[in-house]
């Protein structure tokens, strides 16, 4: 049984899981340069990727990367009501970011080539 099912509507699923599938990529990203706090982490996927989260998504990831190896924290008391939990790259975390982002690149670059002829298209 077909279900009728808009084309945008597809898009937007199709976008929904390639943000999903970048997530892990744009969190190790987002701790290349220094550590974070949840928040500041949020605004830098923001600011930088165009990535809108919430919490509730950002930090079981952030677990689950730190259950890996990938990522540790420590909580940091700084002149702000309440301490701030710091989230870093382990040398593990480190070598994983530049594992994942040579495979983007290499996936991105394929991908655009394939998409050259496509987008050079008048699409009415």
């Amino acid at each position: 049984m077909a279900t009728n099912v808009s084309p945008a509507s597809q898009t937007d699923k199709w976008e929904v899981q390639v943000r999903k599938g970048c997530l892990e990529m744009a969190i190790l990203a987002s701790l290349w340069p220094a550590r974070l706090y949840g928040l500041e982490m949020l605004d830098c996927l923001e600011r930088n990727a165009g990535l809108v989260l919430s919490a509730g998504t950002v930090y079981p990831l952030l677990a689950r990367l730190k259950a890996d190896g990938l990522v540790e924290s420590e909580w940091v008391d700084v002149d702000v009501v309440h301490p701030r939990k710091y989230y870093s790259l382990t040398p593990a975390g480190r070598r994983r970011a530049i594992e994942m982002a040579q495979v983007w690149v290499r996936f991105s670059a394929g991908i655009s080539g394939l998409l050259s002829p496509v987008l050079k298209e008048d699409i009415a």
